[in-house]
């Protein structure tokens, strides 16, 4: 006699996810399309600086798309003529100045955990960066996985201008690993401003766009990614952070499991049927 399978419930099928097309914005501009979702920071007067409750909500969101189903790829960008003018001079500065170290590290471990958010999310997070991208606005860029600059965007991390040493937010770990080692150096202990076309030569842009092209570009290049194998987008975001801190051989294990994983989805045997019948694929992300 073969015993039966018993039904899941509902609610613990569902686990933790979520549907965030919806989601209402208190402190930047939200909006979702077709699976791809754009963050604004949206204040444009002067040039979109973030505030403690901004940092708060954008870390909160980006760990609920880590469980959003309807969410495949972000576009992040700011208002106006600027990415991010980094952490606003009096209503964050002013303020820390005050607080003594356990306040201070309260402060430091949250907007660590934004980048660890936005790192941890399965879906592409596509930096859209004009003019101004400074401070913690080049940590946002940095974090994103791919960017898409302007010739005349400036970024620039400019923590030691202030005082302040360069390992911020994860700087010291991930910018390296973008531009290199020295050239991170450079930056980090400068705090000298990245002009767009340098960027450019230096990998820290894939591309640069026209200004008024630049956020219809970084839209195509999200939808296109949102109109892919999803899952496997996720696990090949997942991989290229952990496998950071991994030997080869470790690596290529870990790869080996992620890959077979990924053969087990409706997408590939999708793929698979469509080259045999010399279509394009549709892809539904299982």
């Amino acid at each position: 006699m073969t015993p039966s399978t018993p039904e899941l419930d509902p609610a613990l099928a569902a686990g933790n996810r979520q549907q965030l097309a919806a989601y209402q914005a208190q402190h930047f501009r939200w909006e979702a399309d077709a699976g791809v979702a754009t963050v604004t920071l949206n204040r444009p007067e002067r040039k979109n600086p973030l505030t403690f409750e901004s940092y708060a909500e954008l870390r909160d969101l980006f760990g609920r798309l880590r469980y959003a189903t309807d969410i495949h790829a972000v576009v992040l960008a700011g208002a106006g003529d600027n990415f991010c003018s980094g952490g606003d001079v009096h209503e964050i500065i002013g303020p820390l100045v005050r607080l003594k170290a356990p306040e201070l590290l309260m402060f430091t471990r949250m907007t660590g955990d934004l980048v660890k958010a936005m790192r941890a999310c399965p879906q592409p997070i596509v930096a859209a960066v004009d003019g101004v991208c400074a401070g913690a606005g080049a940590i946002l860029a940095m974090a994103s996985d791919m960017r898409l600059g302007t010739a005349r965007s400036k970024t620039a991390f400019l923590f030691n201008r202030v005082g302040l040493a360069g390992c911020d937010m994860g700087a010291c770990a991930m910018l390296p690993r973008i531009v290199g080692q020295g050239r991170a150096s450079e930056l980090l202990y400068t705090g000298r401003a990245l002009g767009g076309e340098e960027g450019e030569r230096w990998g820290f842009f894939n591309r640069l766009c026209a200004p008024e092209d630049l956020l219809a570009q970084a839209h195509k290049l999200a939808a296109d990614l949102a109109a892919g194998p999803t899952f496997a987008n996720g696990i090949t975001k997942t991989m290229l952070h952990q496998e950071w801190a991994m030997t080869l051989e470790q690596a290529i294990e870990s790869e080996a499991q992620a890959q077979a994983l990924c053969m087990l989805t409706g997408d590939f045997r999708r793929a698979y049927e469509a080259f045999v019948a010399k279509q394009k694929p549709r892809f539904e992300g299982n």
